[in-house]
């Protein structure tokens, strides 16, 4: 019984000397000084638009990307307009769109 927690102490172990491993060489691949910008086209009325915004945002804090966010209007609907301006106040991401006159 005690060489299976054993086992199970070697594999755990061993796992997580994996993990940071990966960890590192990701760390080490990210580009230091040249952040990305992200561009979502939001068209409709806004359909996904809210989960794709929180899913750059999460990768923002979490420090696995870096940059900033722009949301693109083509082709909003009125709804999806009132989102897209809803997500940039809220969040602080950019919002970008062809005509200013339109509300």
């Amino acid at each position: 019984m005690r060489w299976i927690f054993e086992l199970l102490a070697v594999l755990l172990a061993a796992f997580g000397l994996l993990s940071l491993g990966w960890l590192a060489v990701g760390w080490l691949l990210l580009p230091g000084v040249c952040p990305a910008r992200m561009v979502v086209d939001a068209k409709g009325d806004g359909g996904g638009l809210e989960q794709t915004v929180k899913a750059l945002l999460w990768l923002r804090r979490t420090g696995l990307w870096w940059g900033e966010v722009v949301i693109e209007d083509c082709g909003l609907s009125r709804e999806g307009m009132a989102l897209a301006r809803t997500l940039a106040e809220r969040s602080g991401v950019e919002f970008s769109t062809d005509d200013f006159d339109r509300v």
